[in-house]
């Protein structure tokens, strides 16, 4: 992202992902809930680092009577626990309105709301708001990751232990050259 371009926000409706990822699903199931959203959160720091976007995972208080509260997980990713009573959809909801003006200064380039509850994606798109599905974000952090791991891939070094190994081979005749003394 050039610095010159406003950020993008994401916006996760993290239970509604929990419960449409398999992998998820699955770990919410065997180990427990706070794996799941560990797990789910720790996906979108790579996700959101690769793509540039400003993440905000949004729980449901699943029936604990806690204060809503924010947690910043990094620069750009942070987790909001809503207040008893009241529902992610209905955080989401105030939040798009919120940022609503933002897009329309440009001071951010756009929002984004990732949640499968179709009732939610037209509410969200009214408020001018992008949506993607569940399975559409696990799709695109898959590609991601595969996409990192590439990119890193290439720039990793030869296994060899050999110094002879990681040169060209005009550099590795020079050398065999000073070993016999020929030059």
């Amino acid at each position: 992202m050039s610095p010159s371009r406003p950020p993008a926000v994401l916006i996760v409706d993290g239970y509604n992902i929990i419960g449409a990822w398999p992998c998820l699903k699955k770990t919410s199931q065997n180990v427990g809930l706070e794996a799941a959203r560990n797990e789910l959160i720790e996906a979108l720091i790579s996700y959101s680092a690769f793509t540039g976007y400003q993440t905000q995972v949004v729980f449901d208080a699943h029936f604990q009577k806690n204060c809503g509260n924010e947690e910043v997980i990094t620069k750009q990713v942070s987790a909001f626990y809503t207040d008893f009573g009241q529902t992610a959809d209905t955080y989401i909801e105030k939040l798009c309105a919120s940022l609503r003006h933002k897009v329309a200064e440009r001071l951010l380039s756009r929002v984004v709301v990732a949640t499968s509850d179709r009732a939610q994606q037209l509410t969200v798109h009214g408020y001018g708001a992008e949506w993607i599905s569940a399975q559409q974000l696990c799709y695109e952090v898959e590609a991601t990751v595969c996409r990192t791991r590439k990119k890193y891939k290439s720039r990793k070094k030869p296994n060899s232990r050999f110094l002879a190994n990681s040169i060209d081979a005009k550099s590795r005749q020079r050398l065999a050259e000073l070993r016999m003394g020929l030059k």
